[in-house]
């Protein structure tokens, strides 16, 4: 018997023959027909994700606003009724606790975490919320949580809720009902295609699930989630970002609001190192993939940097990384070479992100 978590989607995973790994604490679904033929669903049509690993966390009370704009980089006070904003949470040093979704609702706040820093981040709430009048309620275990991406997500999920989603704008959420019980709907996701993530009650989640698939979602696996938010440049915490890396160097300062009053870690990043390794895209020379902690090279000199994400990119076709250089050599276009398993091959340096979804016109 696994040790770890299992969400309550699992018998489906197992019925559709899915490979499982441990993930964050979790046994998950890594593919099921295959990564490429799962990342280029989401990129065609629509692929279902199980994420109900990630921790959703709500919070009450007239002290939340605050507890958030203390621990948050992102502005919480700015926002509206319904929208969702990204955002980090930093320790005194600057370097990244999480990055995390915060939701603003009429009645209060809500965040979703990484799976893996679920008590982590709890603890850091507890240990800041002192002195203030806030509720912190972990509904984790509660609910499941699928998402549905893909340009053909929209139209798969007309009709299928109390009220219409389909008119949500990019990164807001409503309350809804499924099946006539409450449910939210966010228009959010983590694949660079238009999409939604739907948190329902945990006896309602196999029921969205087939739902799903009878509408013509493909289930896709966390192979295929990692390759998709590869692509779309979108960084993923344990690679991109942990706690001795800062959200400048990270190519995240749009989401850090220094202006908004003081917050943990704020004293730090205002006067973050330049001279630190920041975030870049690297395109290979090659059909082979470079992996997490391969060395990067200036062309024909020294080590400037490290891979933290690489692979083979299913939809572009191409070999691609992200990575820490050396601010010197981070300039777009500029020549690298990165260290495949002792042969140096060339690679550029490219903007980011590696793949954009073409904006439908509203």
């Amino acid at each position: 018997m696994s040790a770890n978590r299992r969400t309550p989607l699992y018998a489906r995973h197992t019925e559709l023959k899915a490979r499982i790994v441990p993930f964050g604490g979790w046994d998950m679904p890594v593919q099921y027909a295959g990564i490429a033929p799962e990342h280029k669903a989401v990129r065609a049509a629509a692929g279902i994700f199980d994420v109900s690993h990630m921790a959703r966390v709500s919070f009450g009370g007239p002290g939340a606003l605050g507890l958030l704009e203390h621990v948050f980089t992102n502005s919480v006070a700015t926002m509206k009724d319904g929208q969702v904003r990204y955002g980090l949470v930093c320790n005194d040093a600057g370097g990244i606790l999480d990055d995390i979704l915060v939701y603003r609702w009429p009645y209060g706040f809500a965040a979703v975490v990484n799976a893996g820093n679920r008590e982590k981040i709890l603890a850091w709430l507890e240990a800041h919320r002192a002195g203030r009048d806030v509720q912190i309620q972990d509904q984790t275990f509660d609910t499941t949580m699928i998402a549905v991406q893909g340009p053909k997500s929209v139209e798969l999920v007309a009709g299928m809720f109390a009220d219409d989603v389909t008119t949500l704008k990019y990164y807001f959420a409503t309350p809804t009902r499924y099946k006539d019980k409450p449910c939210v709907v966010s228009r959010t996701g983590y694949t660079g295609e238009d999409g939604f993530e739907v948190i329902v009650p945990n006896d309602l989640g196999a029921v969205l699930w087939d739902d799903f698939l009878a509408r013509g979602a493909v289930p896709c696996g966390l192979g295929a989630r990692d390759t998709l938010r590869l692509e779309a440049a979108m960084p993923l915490y344990g690679h991109e970002l942990n706690e001795t890396t800062n959200p400048i160097s990270a190519g995240l300062g749009w989401a850090v609001k220094l202006d908004k009053g003081e917050f943990v870690g704020r004293g730090a990043l205002k006067n973050a190192d330049p001279a630190k390794p920041v975030r870049v895209g690297i395109e290979l020379d090659s059909k082979r993939a470079a992996r997490e902690g391969c060395a990067v090279f200036a062309a024909g000199g020294e080590q400037v940097g490290t891979v933290t994400s690489g692979s083979l990119a299913p939809h572009l076709d191409k070999s691609i990384a992200m990575g820490y250089v050396n601010p010197a050599v981070a300039n777009v276009g500029g020549a690298l070479e990165v260290d495949l398993r002792g042969t140096r091959v060339p690679a550029t340096v490219v903007p980011l992100p590696f793949y954009a979804r073409r904006k439908s016109a509203k």
